[in-house]
């Protein structure tokens, strides 16, 4: 919808009946105007020195109520309506965009591959910041949520770095800001960032009772149940397989299934089988492969990259009941998170099932998959309503459950999704 506003989007498409109108996400869309329209008064070839600050937006709500949806309406009108600098002989590209709009495990990606280029020099933190601020105005980032304590500890300095320069940044999540982090190790070198991002945005609960993802869609399977019987098995993923060209599975003989592997990220992780030899690659994985061992939300975003469709086979129930359990000091981050002037060992008590680790990496494999809008075609050995139902990951999986939910309809699979 070129050369249209925020606000004239969403009436748009209210009127032509492609969605419902949501009494809870007009004020989002009139903040977003008012941030659209304060950003079209600029004179975008203006240094970061010389912009005057401007605030951002962190949307944060429930799943399904249109966060995302909302900010890429904002992103399509900067597209479309504002002008990029002018060019010149150091510019290119990337130079000359005035919006980013990332998800946030792709972002946090990019600056530990920028930290490790700007090892050994002081301050990279503030070199990365000087880097997006002339590069563009404003960063947007969808799915903000952390869990890891190094991105935890990085993000303190980085947005005070990024705010300083005036970048404006707008932000969806499932949280609010004084949740982010919560129970997390050493959550108090992670305040400096939410005091940042409370100062520096305005935040706005969209609160609306209603979950547009269970609209009505035209259904697709993508989810089966395995079968009892281990033939019926077999046969189930056999029939999948063929449906994509795959080789026939040797489930009877999984020792053929060692000699094939996939390199992500410098490591090897085994498949069942895959098809490069078309314009939309194919691969299946064993759950045990994908989400369980060293793997992390980076490989997920690797084989995003390089697949548009993904088969995974045998997920088992992740549910289980919580235990106490002592972290050992350092094992989570080498040790570098030890203050020992302070008395601080990194030792705490956390409460896991025992498919924790498992579960959370399923989570951030869906958030990936639908974010690059791969098709996702799953065998299980439980109803997928029953995938996760108890443990300390419950907050997060709802929006999992949530995306699988879309994600299972013609619309997904024909990218044709509001």
């Amino acid at each position: 919808m070129p050369n249209s506003s925020p606000i004239k989007q969403y009436q748009a498409l209210v009127s032509s009946n492609k969605i419902s109108f949501d009494p809870a996400q007009q004020q989002a869309v009139e903040l977003l105007q008012q941030l659209y329209v304060t950003l079209q008064s600029e004179n975008v070839s203006e240094s970061s020195q010389s912009r005057t600050a401007v605030k951002g937006l962190y949307l944060w709500g429930k799943v399904g109520r249109g966060k995302t949806f909302l900010m890429d309406l904002f992103v399509s009108s900067l597209a479309n309506t504002l002008p990029n600098k002018e060019p010149n002989k150091e510019s290119n590209k990337e130079l000359d965009k005035v919006c980013k709009r990332q998800h946030f495990h792709h972002f946090m990606q990019d600056v530990h591959r920028q930290l490790k280029e700007l090892s050994g020099k002081p301050e990279p933190l503030k070199h990365i910041a000087e880097k997006f601020s002339q590069q563009y105005r404003v960063l947007c980032f969808d799915e903000f949520f952390v869990s890891d304590i190094g991105d935890a500890m990085l993000l303190g300095n980085l947005l005070k770095f990024m705010f300083e320069l005036n970048i404006v940044v707008v932000s969806t999540s499932n949280c609010a800001p004084n949740e982010l982090y919560r129970n997390g190790l050493q959550r108090d070198l992670f305040l400096p960032a939410i005091a940042a991002i409370e100062q520096h945005t305005q935040v706005l609960h969209l609160n609306g009772e209603q979950d547009h993802r269970h609209r009505a869609l035209t259904y697709a399977q993508n989810y089966f149940e395995l079968p009892h019987s281990a033939q019926q098995q077999i046969e189930l993923h056999q029939n999948l397989l063929s449906r994509f060209n795959l080789n026939v599975l040797e489930e009877t003989q999984p020792e053929l299934a060692q000699h094939r592997s996939i390199n992500i990220l410098g490591r090897q992780i085994n498949y069942m089988a895959k098809n490069t030899q078309t314009d939309k690659p194919v691969i299946c994985f064993d759950f045990s492969q994908l989400c369980q061992g060293a793997r992390s939300h980076f490989d997920y975003i690797e084989l995003a990259k390089q697949f548009s469709t993904l088969l995974l086979f045998n997920v088992p129930p992740m549910s289980g009941q919580t235990y106490e359990r002592i972290k050992a000091r350092g094992t989570e981050d080498n040790g570098s998170n030890i203050n020992v002037s302070a008395g601080t060992t990194g030792e705490r008590e956390i409460m896991l099932a025992p498919m924790d680790d498992a579960a959370r990496r399923f989570i951030a494999l869906i958030d990936e998959c639908y974010d690059c809008n791969l098709n996702v075609f799953i065998t299980a050995y439980v109803p997928q309503e029953q995938l996760y139902n108890s443990g300390s990951l419950m907050f997060e999986f709802e929006r999992t459950k949530s995306r699988l939910r879309e994600m299972a309809s013609v619309e997904y699979r024909d990218n044709t999704l509001l």
